[in-house]
């Protein structure tokens, strides 16, 4: 959440010429703002949207490269856990200090009312764990522009897929 996941996925899938998609605006594009359906529906109702819409974007996307950022609390449903068990997961790195002048212009974030920095530190370490079981990259992003971070990806990326190509070979 605030780590920039849409902006370097943006700038990632410039760099490889492949589609991008971003599950929130996907979201938002079919059902109205996230603040809305957390307000009129609850986050129940949001989390079932959320878990639709990554297995579309995922089986939209089966036969191409195409770079898929989806929404911070997404992965703690376990059908979309299983469903990333077959995509290159990249779990973007970053700490409270550095997310937090985001979080401060961005008050449109309904999980994070009230002390937005508090309530961060505790979805951060409910999510952390699983963040890291499903990863199968951590890029951290702490310091460089979007598209110092994108190209870093991209390397990052290439030499997985090389690598992983290798073992298979």
């Amino acid at each position: 959440m605030a780590v920039g996941k849409s902006a370097i996925g943006h700038e990632l899938a410039k760099l490889l010429d492949v589609p991008f998609l971003d599950t929130d605006v996907l979201i938002v594009e079919a059902h109205g703002s996230i603040p809305s359906i957390f307000a009129g529906r609850g986050e129940h109702a949001f989390r079932e949207i959320e878990a639709r819409t990554v297995a579309s974007a995922v089986e939209h996307a089966k036969d191409s490269a195409t770079v898929i950022s989806l929404g911070g609390g997404a992965v703690l449903d376990s059908g979309t856990q299983q469903i990333l068990g077959r995509c290159t997961v990249v779990y973007l790195e970053c700490d409270e200090h550095t997310v937090a002048s985001r979080i401060a212009r961005n008050s449109g974030r309904p999980l994070l009312a009230g002390d937005a920095m508090a309530r961060w530190s505790t979805l951060f370490a409910t999510r952390k764990p699983v963040y890291e079981r499903l990863a199968d990259l951590v890029i951290d992003v702490r310091h460089g522009s979007i598209t110092e971070l994108g190209h870093r990806l991209e390397v990052a990326l290439r030499e997985y897929a090389a690598a992983k190509q290798e073992v298979e070979n």
